[in-house]
């Protein structure tokens, strides 16, 4: 994937998490739905499930799910301060 891809699904992923989860902005939620992709990527391979759609689809419901995860940790250590 190029990087305009990259952001795109950044983008997507970010704010779709943010509607479930609360938000951090607009580049807050690029840079949660970026990383999301690998966390998603990561905890979809351990965790040994597909997604059920395939190509820009899939990743951007495995950015989804990586950022909405990413969300609640963080909200978790935020509170611990």
């Amino acid at each position: 994937m190029d990087l305009i891809t990259w952001l795109i699904v950044g983008l997507v992923a970010g704010v779709l998490a943010s509607l479930v989860m609360g938000g951090v902005g607009l580049i807050g939620d690029i840079v949660i739905g970026i990383v999301g992709a690998f966390v998603g990527g990561w905890l979809f391979r351990q965790l040994g499930v597909t997604t059920p759609f395939s190509g820009l689809a899939g990743t951007i419901f495995t950015a989804f799910i990586g950022a909405v995860v990413l969300l609640a940790i963080l909200r978790l250590v935020r509170r611990r301060r």
